[in-house]
Formats: C-alpha cells, structure tokens, sequence
C-alpha cells in the first residue's frame, strides 16, 4: 500500500504525484486500464481527491478519462521522456544564464549553502530541489519560473531512487553551476546547467527502454 498521507502536499495533489511518478517510470504502461475504486483503497483516502487527481494526469496528457470507457492510461515513451528533459533542460539553462547576472551576495551566499546540503548522508531529492529552485530565483523572471514549476513535473519524483549515482553526479555538477555563476560566466553556466538534465532524461529514457524489452518494470 502506498504511504500517500505521509507525502506533503494536499490529498489531491499527493494523489497526483503518486500516479503521475507510476505513469513516469512505466510502473503503469499505456493502455492500462484504472479503477477508481482500487485506487482510493489502496491510497485510503476519498474517491475526489483520487478523481481531481486523475483529471490534473489527463489535463498534463498522461491518461484519458471517458465517461464509459473509464480511465486509461496514454503514458510516454522513451523518447517522450527524453524529450520532456529537453524542454525542461532548455529552461534550467536560460534560468542559469539569467542568474548570473542577476544574483546577489546573499543569494550567491544560500546558493553555496544549499550546494553543500547535497550530501551521501543527507536528503539528496529535497537538497537537489532547494538548490534548483534557488538558482531558478536568482534568475528573476517570475514568467519563466512559472514555465519551469510546470516542466518540471515530468522529473519522477522517485528519480534519485531509481538513479543513485545521479545523487553523486548531482554534487560535482552542482559544484561546477555554482563557480560558473560566482564567476560571472553565463554562457558556462547555460551549458552545465542543460547538459545536467539532459544527462538526467537520457538516463531515464535508457532505463524505460531496458525495461521495456525486459517486459518489467521496477518498483522504487
């Protein structure tokens, strides 16, 4: 049973996360088929939240919701997945290019804080969420972190389970954003920051395609 009430977040967006990450990593595969009711079981939580929660999936293109058909799930290939990461990497890359110029010393200051918070024994998915999100800040443009809170859904939020030494890769790339930005070089800092969730999508896309044609898919 999925631990759904200890996720933060309200009942329908912990619903969504959920099922979203299952469609993400191909723990549910396009054409299958949901029941309502099995999924507010298992979740233990109310048949609304479940069912705003299936509508936010379908909205984000991910499963169909018919009247009599039910819900199926669409889900994305691995060329889907990639280029999702693409999308989103372009956008780290401007939000990199743009905190370079527009930083401040306190902001440079949290940045260096929160690169040292990426640690083996720390929490690796919330540490690499605060430094991302403090470098999309720093690029001041509340248009483009509006477009980067929606592309960035497509980043299961079991990556780092399912990828380990992506925690590791994170720590040197995080290092390298980081004196990119400190020195001033916009232009590096795009380059590391794209090239860093391209890699992510690449591996990703390279993991759903194993499991494809394993016929199996792997439960964090």
């Amino acid at each position: 049973m999925s631990d759904i009430k200890s996720i933060g977040g309200t009942v329908r967006s912990r619903a969504a996360r959920e099922l979203r990450d299952r469609v993400l990593t191909g723990r549910l595969r396009p054409g299958d088929r949901l029941d309502l009711d099995e999924i507010t079981e298992e979740f233990g939580i109310s048949r609304t939240p479940v069912r705003e929660a299936l509508l936010e999936l379908s909205y984000e293109g991910l499963v169909t919701v018919t009247p009599r058909s039910g819900i199926t799930v669409i889900g994305i290939t691995p060329e889907d997945a990639v280029d999702n990461f693409a999308v989103l990497a372009a956008l780290a890359g401007k939000a990199a290019e743009w905190a370079t110029s527009r930083i401040t010393g306190p902001q440079l200051d949290e940045l260096q804080r929160l690169a040292d918070a990426v640690t083996e024994d720390g929490d690796v998915v919330d540490a690499n969420r605060q430094f991302h999100r403090a470098v999309n800040l720093a690029a001041g443009s509340p248009r483009l972190l509006t477009y980067l809170r929606q592309a960035v859904r497509v980043v299961p939020v079991s990556f780092f389970s399912l990828f380990p030494e992506q925690g590791r890769r994170s720590r040197v790339e995080h290092a390298e954003l980081l004196d990119a930005i400190g020195g001033g070089d916009a232009a590096m800092a795009r380059t590391i920051a794209e090239t860093h969730v391209l890699d992510a999508g690449a591996a990703l896309g390279d993991w759903m395609r194993t499991n494809a044609a394993h016929g199996s898919s792997v439960t964090p």
